[in-house]
């Protein structure tokens, strides 16, 4: 493939004459420990890191930073993979494995807050792939990052799966003394079978939620994601309420819910999980998503409605309008059968 000619040999001299897709400057590399055995890393210099959102997007955010670009976390619904055909890889297991590291993160961030035609507008990170993932552990790109956004007085906010976050939370103090900050972790359900089924590179669901915990007894506002709730697999009652009340248990200042949503190149992935692992989901699913890269609407708005019903009730960001003593262990999830979208 075209990234091949920046493979260093064990001489460190490039191999191949394949014609160059980004600089000359670039190499790739891999690392022969348990934790990146299989991966690929394509170092390179970004000639620009502050992204504009475009404005058809459904996102409340304008601008961006992502120091890499493919995930270890190897979520098979995420959205993001159709991004790595952009460089001429697969939407599939090279997303997974061939990782792309901006080297220059910092010093683009640094340069481009500084340039004239730059408002503070807010930056968010870890809404393409996440910025700490495995590969930041190697290369921490991101203290960098938040360095340069501390020294602009830059709000920003971060979205993880990762607990490698902690790391940086002397440097979020410093940060949040100085512009707004603020953090959330994403945890679709607490299901730990279907947790190890559809994001096997990630931290445990509790593991997360204790990250959430830990930033916000340190003063760094930190809420939940339930991204995404995945049809059939964790939308039933118990499940929602499940989640949620572990998520009021960790303190969250917040708690939303986004429906899986599978976008062309996820799309293929995620419905080739699905006819290996629950084959009885595939006219399910074909039925649900025949409309497009979304479910219905009023499927979308029956989870959201009833995620703030059990935040309102578990008291996520306050105080609960009710809480049970006991909760009573949660009934089988229902098949699809009986979901009638709920």
């Amino acid at each position: 493939m075209r990234w091949d000619h920046l493979r260093l040999d064990e001489a460190g001299v490039p191999g191949g004459q394949a014609p160059p897709l980004i600089e000359r400057g670039a190499v790739a590399r891999t690392f022969d420990t348990p934790e990146f055995r299989g991966m690929t890393f394509y170092e390179v210099r970004a000639r620009t890191i502050v992204n504009k959102v475009p404005e058809a997007s459904r996102v409340p955010f304008r601008w961006t930073v992502n120091p890499y670009r493919g995930c270890s976390h190897a979520c098979i619904y995420c959205f993001a993979r159709k991004t790595h055909e952009y460089l001429d890889m697969d939407a599939g297991a090279d997303f997974d494995s061939r990782i792309v590291v901006k080297v220059n993160a910092a010093e683009r961030v640094r340069a481009e807050l500084a340039a004239p035609r730059w408002r503070g507008e807010h930056i968010a990170m870890g809404t393409n792939v996440d910025c700490y993932q495995r590969a930041e552990g190697r290369y921490r790109l991101m203290p960098g990052v938040l360095a340069a956004l501390t020294e602009a007085a830059n709000p920003f906010s971060i979205l993880t799966k990762g607990s490698l976050i902690l790391r940086d939370l002397p440097l979020l103090r410093e940060a949040a003394a100085r512009t707004r900050v603020s953090t959330a972790v994403s945890v679709g359900s607490v299901d730990r079978d279907l947790w190890r089924a559809v994001e096997p590179g990630t931290p445990p669901p509790r593991r997360r939620l204790e990250v959430c915990a830990v930033l916000n007894e340190a003063g760094i506002g930190c809420g939940v994601l339930m991204g995404p709730v995945i049809p059939y697999l964790s939308d039933s009652p118990a499940q929602l309420e499940a989640a949620v009340r572990q998520i009021a248990d960790a303190g969250a200042t917040s708690v939303s819910a986004i429906t899986l949503h599978l976008r062309p190149g996820a799309r293929e992935w995620f419905l080739s999980w699905l006819r290996e692992h629950h084959p009885d989901l595939v006219v399910p699913y074909a039925r649900l998503y025949r409309g497009g890269a979304y479910a219905p609407r009023e499927y979308q708005e029956r989870i959201a409605r009833r995620v703030r019903e059990l935040a309102a009730r578990y008291g996520v960001g306050g105080r609960a309008t009710h809480r049970p003593a006991r909760t009573p262990p949660p009934p089988p999830p229902p098949r699809p059968e009986q979901l009638a979208l709920l």
